[in-house]
């Protein structure tokens, strides 16, 4: 028997040369585990991208699971028909007019909605009709299709101020600060507020038996 036959071969095989055969370990387990972690990580992508459209697409993601799943739909329309006519605070121009007789206060409250993402049009004081007229947080006024557009997104950073209408034809918005404001309204408290207000619960259900 030659020194290069592996042992038990019992002399049929004979390796000659001068490369040794390498005894490798099946391919199959290291393939089926990189499968196995690629779908994972298409599944976790997948799942980042769905909770992404859940959140700014108005909760469809949402009302799809609960069609599959034979819930009962809600008796109201969906969250996503409620916000679709709310405009985004960049597309809102307001002008801020103060009616107090606390000096500066326009030009602090205006600065601060800048900041707040809002395009700002004109700064001063009230026009006479509101100046030193206003008890409450402030009056936001506007034209009629303001009243379920800018005006929700607006009041969200001004709490108790109350609304009116006029017959401007310009989509922009007056800010009129009245004699009880103190500050604007927190920027998480103002975040909270436009969640609901674009995400809002969904109505309740239609689904109590009915009585025979």
């Amino acid at each position: 028997m030659s020194m290069l036959t592996p042992p038990g071969m019992g002399g049929k095989y004979r390796i000659t040369g001068t490369t040794y055969p390498r005894m490798r370990r099946p391919r199959r387990g290291r393939i089926v585990a990189v499968g196995i972690a690629a779908a994972t990580a298409l599944g976790l992508a997948g799942w980042g991208t769905f909770q992404l459209i859940d959140v700014f697409g108005g909760g469809k993601g949402s009302t799809a699971r609960s069609t599959v799943s034979g819930a009962c739909k809600p008796a109201g329309p969906s969250p996503a028909v409620r916000t679709a006519a709310f405009p985004k605070p960049a597309d809102i121009t307001v002008n801020v007019y103060n009616a107090t007789p606390r000096s500066g206060l326009a030009k602090t409250t205006a600065d601060e909605l800048k900041k707040r993402g809002f395009t700002i049009g004109k700064i001063g004081n009230a026009p006479v009709a509101y100046d030193k007229k206003v008890p409450g947080a402030g009056v936001l006024l506007g034209a009629q299709g303001a009243v379920k557009g800018a005006f929700p997104v607006l009041g969200t950073h001004l709490k108790g101020a109350t609304t009116k209408t006029d017959t401007r034809a310009t989509a922009d918005v007056d800010l009129i600060i009245g004699t009880a404001f103190r500050a604007l309204a927190a920027p998480q408290d103002a975040t909270a507020s436009m969640t609901a207000l674009l995400h809002p619960k969904p109505a309740p259900t239609d689904c109590a038996p009915k009585p025979e």
